[in-house]
């Protein structure tokens, strides 16, 4: 039986791998400009994604498991977003573009990537 204690409600926190921790923690927080939190040290970031934590993580090794999930980062206004991000390098694989037509909205996205190739989106419901 699920007590309120043992649902899951919500996303804590997303773990990524990246090959260069350095260049990574370079890319989210000066051209993405989230809010460092912490590093764990030798191989560890954390960073403040709304109410979620970001962790980038070097691999343990060679034949590690390693974390890829595409992330999409939630904004108001997808081309202010977009031009934004662009003034600080970030290259764009798809341009801003609607994906849906939704009953009482528009979904639009545009894809970059980060340094170690993870794929990453801004995602935005335009309504009427």
């Amino acid at each position: 039986m699920n007590t309120p204690e043992s649902e899951l409600a919500a996303v804590g926190q997303i773990g990524l791998t990246v090959d260069d921790l350095g260049k990574a923690v370079a890319f989210y927080r000066d051209m993405l400009g989230l809010k460092h939190l912490f590093d764990a040290p030798p191989a560890m970031a954390f960073f403040a994604c709304g109410d979620i934590r970001l962790m980038l993580s070097r691999p343990e090794g060679p034949d590690a498991e390693r974390f890829r999930t595409a992330m999409y980062f939630k904004v108001g206004d997808i081309d202010a977003a977009r031009d934004a991000l662009a003034s600080r390098g970030v290259r764009f694989e798809v341009e801003p573009k609607l994906l849906a037509k939704m009953p009482d909205h528009e979904l639009w996205m545009a894809f970059f990537r980060d340094p170690s190739g993870n794929l990453l989106a801004l995602m935005c419901e335009k309504r009427a």
